[in-house]
């Protein structure tokens, strides 16, 4: 503890930016998680439409839900 007090002026920095770096990371994983997650929910709404599963009407309607989130995702990574 009285290594990490003495040598907090050189490494605080040095950590804090390495936390800033993770902390970035994490959200760039979990917004391409998250674009995946719904490409792949958008294949499977196309499957379940092509076999009957669903009406045409809930097949737009959660299609058009899941397009509006891509693009909202979309326009946050432009920001």
């Amino acid at each position: 503890m009285l290594l990490d007090i003495l040598a907090f002026p050189v490494l605080g920095p040095i950590k804090g930016i390495a936390w800033i770096g993770e902390q970035i990371l994490e959200r760039a994983d979990f917004q391409q998680n998250d674009r995946e997650s719904l490409e792949k929910q958008l294949l499977a709404l196309q499957l379940s439409f092509d076999l009957g599963d669903i009406s045409e009407e809930d097949f737009e309607t959660q299609e058009e839900e899941l397009l509006l989130a891509l693009q909202a995702l979309e326009t946050e990574d432009d920001q």
